[in-house]
């Protein structure tokens, strides 16, 4: 067990203990947020220790925040076999610092939809009727879709129709409207919701986008 003389030293460490000596912030959370789509690996094993570690030693808290956003690939099982990975690795000396659990994503799927709207009205997110293979294509070419101009009105009704499961799988998508041109691939109007009526392990039939 690492003692107080032997705290190890990093970039992120360092950035919190600026912080709580300035009193930007007054209690550290830090969050693990595993997809529960399989079991965990090495990987997840050192987010964990960092996450937890962290928390331990600043005297905060660590959230367990299941980032369950894809019904088609996630099952309760997994959540069950996260959580019993995390207590077997860090039992003992993380109780205090475990702060939820779990918490999960899909526990804000009605905020979620809500941020989504609110970014229409803006102008900032628009409906596009392009399948996944054209805006794979048009994105690479920083080419813009013929649909990004649509109206807010429209782009607010065909949205609200998705949520209310009248298209199929594919039939669209909600996009950010960010730049076309961008560095990043990614960043080039990137897919915010899709259509997809698959049963969640949590919501059920709920949401189909």
């Amino acid at each position: 067990m690492t003692s107080e003389t032997e705290r190890p030293s990093d970039f992120i460490r360092d950035i919190i203990a600026e912080d709580l000596r300035t009193g930007k912030y007054k209690k550290i959370i830090t969050r693990f947020p595993p997809e529960p789509n399989g079991y965990l690996h090495i990987g997840h094993a050192k987010s964990i220790c960092l996450n937890f570690g962290i928390a331990r030693e600043f005297g905060g808290v660590c959230n367990i925040r299941m980032d369950d956003t894809n019904p088609t690939k996630e099952e309760a099982e997994y959540v069950r076999s996260i959580m019993a990975d995390v207590h077997w690795l860090i039992d003992g000396w993380a109780d205090k610092q475990l702060g939820g659990a779990p918490f999960y994503a899909s526990d804000y799927f009605d905020r979620f939809y809500e941020f989504a709207v609110e970014l229409i009205r803006k102008g900032k997110a628009y409906v596009d009727d392009m399948t996944a293979e054209e805006t794979d294509a048009y994105r690479r070419l920083g080419k813009a879709s013929s649909f990004r101009d649509r109206s807010v009105d429209e782009s607010l009704d065909l949205f609200a129709r998705m949520k209310a499961g009248e298209f199929p799988d594919g039939a669209r998508t909600l996009r950010a409207k960010i730049d076309m041109n961008a560095a990043n691939v990614w960043l080039r109007d990137p897919v915010l919701y899709r259509i997809r009526h698959a049963t969640h392990h949590r919501t059920g039939d709920k949401w189909c986008i």
